[in-house]
């Protein structure tokens, strides 16, 4: 399976496990929801969203992890962009998130309902997630919403 745009490089021989994901994009006051994943000192910044399981669509992956990440609840509006994300998960997994990232609309927040101890909810100048965010693809929809909204 291909995907129209590929971020990250996989080393020859290193079979990457293709997973279907969604990653959404919710402004407040001029400022990207983002999570903060404690991993101590490699500690990194994502959009909230990921797998796709089951059954899912996307959008319903979606609500559903931004709920666990984050303790929001959301409703996606478009999706803007699809990318493919090459990483070794923390467990040295390899991994190539593909999938869709979304213009979301935060709906209320609560949380209490966050189950994802280690994924803290921060809010980033568009900007500065632009640096910060950990995956190229990420930083790339980033990028592409801020275009569209120029």
């Amino acid at each position: 399976m291909g995907v129209a745009l590929q971020f990250g490089q996989a080393p020859p021989g290193v079979d990457y496990l293709w997973r279907p994901t969604a990653f959404g994009l919710v402004v407040h006051d001029g400022k990207l929801a983002c999570v903060r994943v404690d991993r101590g000192e490699g500690s990194y910044f994502d959009l909230p969203g990921g797998a796709v399981d089951g059954d899912e669509t996307e959008e319903q992956a979606l609500v559903r992890e931004f709920v666990e990440e984050t303790g929001m609840t959301i409703r996606p509006v478009t999706r803007i962009a699809e990318a493919g994300q090459f990483f070794l998960k923390s467990d040295g997994a390899p991994i190539n998130n593909v999938g869709g990232f979304w213009i979301a609309e935060q709906v209320s927040l609560d949380p209490a309902s966050k189950v994802e101890a280690d994924h803290e909810l921060v809010w980033l100048d568009p900007h500065q997630a632009l640096v910060a965010l950990r995956h190229q693809a990420h930083a790339w929809a980033v990028a592409v919403w801020l275009r569209q909204t120029a």
